[in-house]
């Protein structure tokens, strides 16, 4: 799944994704290219940071979520 905030014309990308061996990754790609990467062995932990970070940037006055699943 892929989402996207925007703040004054530039964007940050949030993607997640599911792990062949098992687990979760959560990918937070910057507007300047830099990549964080988190893991989670289930998806009720990857939900609550994903939470966690959709409240942090609204309160740093990005907008979004805006997004699609794949």
């Amino acid at each position: 799944m892929f989402w996207w905030f925007e703040r004054a014309g530039r964007y940050l990308r949030c993607e997640t994704r599911s792990l062949p061996e098992g687990g979760y990754e959560l990918h937070v790609i910057s507007p300047e290219g830099a990549e964080r990467v988190e893991q989670f062995g289930d998806s009720a932990d990857l939900s609550r940071r994903q939470m966690e970070i959709e409240h942090d940037l609204v309160a740093e006055g990005w907008s979004g979520p805006h997004g699609w699943t794949i």
